[in-house]
C-alpha cells in the first residue's frame, strides 16, 4: 500500500544529497540489484552533479531531511532518439514497499511526459526483482525482451528485463 506519510518529499538531487545517495547506493542490498559498483565514493556523486545538462533530471526522496530514494531519468542525446529517454532508482531497503517507488517515480514520469514531452521511457531490471516488476507495470511499463547473462551479481551473471512505457500524442487534425 503506498505510503501516506507527508514527510516523504521529493527534491532534486544537489550537493546537500551527496552524502546520503552514496549511502544508499553502498547499501549491499541496494549495490547488488542496480548497476553502481560498490564502495563508491562521495567524490564521485559530487562529480555526477557538475554537468548542467537539461536532458537529465535526478531526484531524491528524503524523510525527515534522510535521502531514502533516488530516481534518475536521462533524455537521449541522439537526435533520432530523442523522443526516448531512461531510468535508474533505487530505494532504500527499509523503505521499500511503502510507496517511495511510486512517488520518485510519478514524479520523474511527470517530468517526462509534461516537460520533456518523451514519448518513450525505457529501463532495465533485474529479471528476479518481482517488486519492482510490479512498480513499472504500474506505471504503465511492459517486458520488452529478455537480456541473458546480462551482468555480474553476486559472481555469476543474471537476466535483466528490458522494459519501456509508450506514450502516443495526439496528431493535430
Amino acid at each position: 500500500m503506498p505510503s501516506t506519510d507527508p514527510m516523504i518529499v521529493i527534491k532534486r538531487f544537489t550537493e546537500a544529497h551527496v552524502d546520503g545517495i552514496t549511502a544508499l547506493y553502498n547499501d549491499p542490498a541496494i549495490a547488488r540489484q542496480v548497476l553502481q559498483m560498490p564502495f563508491q565514493t562521495t567524490d564521485l556523486w559530487r562529480k555526477r552533479l557538475e554537468p548542467d545538462n537539461e536532458r537529465q533530471i535526478q531526484l531524491v526522496a528524503l524523510h525527515q531531511g534522510t535521502v531514502i530514494g533516488n530516481c534518475g531519468l536521462e533524455q537521449f542525446s541522439r537526435i533520432r532518439r530523442s523522443h526516448s529517454g531512461s531510468i535508474g532508482m533505487g530505494v532504500a531497503v527499509a523503505w521499500q514497499g511503502q510507496g517511495v517507488g511510486s512517488k520518485l517515480l510519478a514524479a520523474v514520469l511527470d517530468v517526462a511526459d509534461n516537460w520533456m514531452n518523451l514519448q518513450r521511457v525505457e529501463l532495465t531490471v533485474y529479471a528476479d526483482n518481482e517488486a519492482a516488476h510490479g512498480l513499472y507495470r504500474k506505471f504503465g511499463f511492459e517486458t520488452e525482451g529478455l537480456l541473458r547473462d546480462y551482468a555480474i551479481r553476486d559472481g555469476g551473471l543474471v537476466d535483466a528485463l528490458s522494459m519501456a512505457r509508450l506514450r502516443r500524442t495526439r496528431t493535430a487534425s
